[in-house]
C-alpha cells in the first residue's frame, strides 16, 4: 500500500493540506471541499477513497482544531448540541450510501448551490451588518444535511452548516468555533463507517501528506478567526466557498 514511495511524493499533499486547514480552522469550512476537489479532479482518486481518506486525516485536525476554538471561546455549547446527534447520523447515512453508490451524480447539483450561498454571503459580508445578529433557528436539519452530504460528496459538512447558520444571523466567530468543534465527531463518526465499508484501500499515501500539513495547521485557524473582523471573516467565506465549489463545478461537468 505505501511501498515505494518517497518523501518528495508528500510534499504536495503536505502543502494541500496546510492551505485547507488554515482556511477551514479560520472560516470553519473548505478542508473537505478543496481536498477532496484536488484527490478527485485533479489526480483521479475514486470518489469513496478520497471521501475516506479526508475524513481520516480531519479526525486528528478537527480535533485539534476543536480544542483550539473551545480555548480560544469561539464555542456556542448550545449550538454545538443541536449539531451534533443530526451530523452524526447524516454522517454515517452519507458514508454507507457512498461506499455502495457513485455519488458523482450529485455533487454537480451540490457544488452549483454551495457557489450560490457563497456568492450571497460574499454579498452580504461587503453590505455587513445588513441586519442585527440573532439565534438561527434552523439548526438540526443543516446538520442532518451537512453529515450526509460531507460524507457523501467528501466535503460540505462546513460550507453547508456554517454558510446557512450565517445566513440566517448567527454570530460569525461562534458559529465557526461551534461548527468546527461539532465537526470532530461527525467526521469520526464517519471515518469508521468508511473503515467498516472499505477496509485498508482508505489509507493512501496522499492520507500521510494530508495529515502532516493539517495536523501543523490545525491551531493556528482558531486564532484566525478570533482576531479577523465579522465583515472580513464573511468576505472570506464567500470568496472561498464560490472559488472552490465554482472548481469543482467545473470539473464534474467537464
Amino acid at each position: 500500500m505505501f511501498e515505494s514511495f518517497q518523501f518528495a511524493d508528500l510534499l504536495p499533499y503536505i502543502a494541500v493540506g496546510l492551505a485547507a486547514q488554515i482556511v477551514d480552522g479560520a472560516l470553519g469550512m473548505a478542508f473537505g471541499v478543496i481536498s477532496s476537489t484536488l484527490l478527485v479532479s485533479v489526480l483521479g482518486v475514486p470518489p469513496a477513497t478520497a471521501s475516506a481518506g479526508v475524513h481520516i486525516v480531519e479526525c486528528f485536525t478537527t480535533g485539534i482544531s476543536g480544542i483550539s476554538h473551545a480555548l480560544h471561546r469561539n464555542v456556542n455549547w448550545r449550538l454545538f448540541a443541536r449539531l451534533l446527534v443530526p451530523g452524526v447520523i447524516g454522517g454515517v447515512t452519507g458514508a454507507y450510501l457512498l461506499s455502495n453508490i457513485d455519488a458523482e451524480l450529485t455533487r454537480p447539483f451540490v457544488m452549483a448551490y454551495l457557489a450560490g450561498v457563497g456568492i450571497y454571503l460574499l454579498i452580504r459580508g461587503i453590505r455587513f451588518p445588513p441586519r442585527r445578529e440573532r439565534e438561527p433557528a434552523v439548526v438540526e436539519p443543516l446538520g442532518l444535511a451537512g453529515g450526509f452530504l460531507d460524507a457523501a460528496g467528501g466535503g460540505g459538512w462546513g460550507p453547508i452548516v456554517t454558510s446557512n447558520l450565517l445566513v440566517q444571523g448567527a454570530q460569525p466567530r461562534t458559529t465557526i468555533g461551534s461548527v468546527n468543534t461539532a465537526e470532530f465527531f461527525v467526521t469520526l463518526s464517519i471515518s469508521i463507517t468508511f473503515l467498516l465499508s472499505l477496509g485498508v484501500e482508505a489509507f493512501t499515501v496522499a492520507v500521510i501528506g494530508l495529515l502532516i500539513g493539517g495536523v501543523i495547521a490545525a491551531p493556528f485557524g482558531a486564532l484566525v478567526a478570533k482576531r479577523v473582523p465579522a465583515r472580513a471573516l464573511l468576505v472570506m467565506v464567500g470568496i472561498v466557498l464560490t472559488a472552490t465549489s465554482v472548481y469543482a463545478l467545473a470539473r464534474a461537468l467537464a
